[in-house]
């Protein structure tokens, strides 16, 4: 074969090569085909509805989103601190252990050569009175027990003139926290007085499970449900609130997450470590994004929202429910704009591939093949 020839298949060769570099394996789309329309609704006046609607996250747009409603989870009220006195009151299934000294020769308490009478377990009936002989049946729910000691006094001095009492309360179930989960030793506590706060409980249970990632904190009041993370609990102490008779905690692991794909540090699913994760803080977790591959103008999030969500007012929600937030990385508006930007639980954050890795491929493999053609 002469020179000629050998040189006319190379360049066959070439041609066929580049041509078909438009297929090449790519490990994300480009931004211009993640986002390109494929199902187009037209409108009489003819028109294009597209199926998403896409948004620059940038400083002016942040005010408005922030009035969206939040996706992926479930919002729970709480309840502030509200500082009780520092002591006991006295409720139904207590048990008191009442102490009475009498100074008479002649008491009606004592036997003789005594002068103290020791009244054990002595528990408070669901209607909230105690029986004391010679009194009858006291109510004391709801005192404290110093209160309860001077009214139970003050009846015994109407036929025991001397007497004088002491009191001590063992809380029943009514006066008693129950720590379910998540903590080193659950079980049932007793509150020791009207002021013992959500934090003193799980500290006496031996704080919270290490394995445990973001702590989320629910209090089970009666049939009510409150919830808050244990971060924003150690964060502000009006929030510690004041624990009840019969309340229930349970402390479990965030269930929140968002995925990561494309041209990524990883493809993943990843749980949230904290309270807010912003989209800047979603690219530290996933170990940023490929220095050679991703297009740092094409950083995108992709969020469902449910058709209740859906808002004719952009300015109160979503024009549609699925949305698909573009992140711009070059540019410090961008930066500042990504750090203040909350992702939702269930978000797709998806690095897209730069165009110019596409272009450096397809010349490298020209200048290979070049190279080659050369060299025959």
């Amino acid at each position: 074969m002469g020179l000629i020839s050998r040189r006319a298949l190379a360049a066959v060769f070439l041609c066929t090569l580049v041509a078909s570099c438009g297929a090449l394996p790519r490990g994300a789309g480009i931004e211009s085909e993640v986002l390109a329309a494929s199902d187009v609704e037209v409108q009489p006046n003819g028109d294009p509805v597209y199926g998403f609607s896409v948004f620059e996250i940038r400083r002016d747009i942040l005010p408005v989103l922030a009035n969206w409603p939040q996706q992926g989870q479930r919002h729970y009220s709480w309840i502030n601190r509200q500082p009780q006195p520092a002591s006991l009151t006295i409720a139904a299934g207590d048990v008191l252990k009442l102490t009475i000294w009498d100074a008479e020769e002649n008491s009606l308490l004592t036997n003789s050569g005594q002068r103290v009478a020791q009244l054990q377990d002595v528990q408070v009936n669901s209607d909230g009175r105690i029986f004391i002989p010679f009194v009858g049946d006291l109510r004391v729910v709801g005192m404290s027990p110093q209160t309860a000691r001077a009214q139970i006094e003050d009846q015994l001095k109407q036929t025991i003139p001397s007497a004088q009492v002491q009191i001590s309360v063992a809380p029943g179930r009514a006066n008693t926290a129950n720590l379910v989960g998540g903590v080193n030793t659950p079980g049932v506590y007793p509150l020791p007085d009207r002021d013992y706060t959500l934090l003193s409980l799980i500290s006496e249970g031996g704080g919270v499970r290490a394995a445990i990632e973001n702590p989320q904190v629910r209090l089970m009041r009666g049939s009510d449900i409150y919830g808050i993370s244990l971060e924003r609990l150690y964060d502000d102490p009006k929030l510690d609130t004041t624990l009840v008779g019969g309340d229930r905690v349970i402390i479990e692991e965030d269930d929140r997450y968002f995925l990561s794909l494309g041209a990524t540090g990883s493809e993943a699913l990843h749980k949230f470590p904290k309270s807010d994760v912003t989209a800047l803080d979603a690219l530290s977790i996933i170990g940023g994004v490929s220095d050679t591959r991703a297009d740092p103008q094409g950083i995108l999030v992709l969020r469902e929202y449910s058709q209740s969500a859906v808002r004719a007012d952009v300015s109160a929600g979503p024009p549609q429910t699925r949305v698909v937030f573009t992140l711009d990385l070059t540019n410090a508006d961008g930066l500042f704009s990504a750090a203040k930007f909350n992702l939702q639980s269930g978000d797709l954050v998806y690095a897209t591939e730069s165009p110019v890795t596409g272009a450096q491929t397809i010349f490298s493999i020209f200048g290979s093949a070049l190279s080659i053609a050369n060299r025959l």
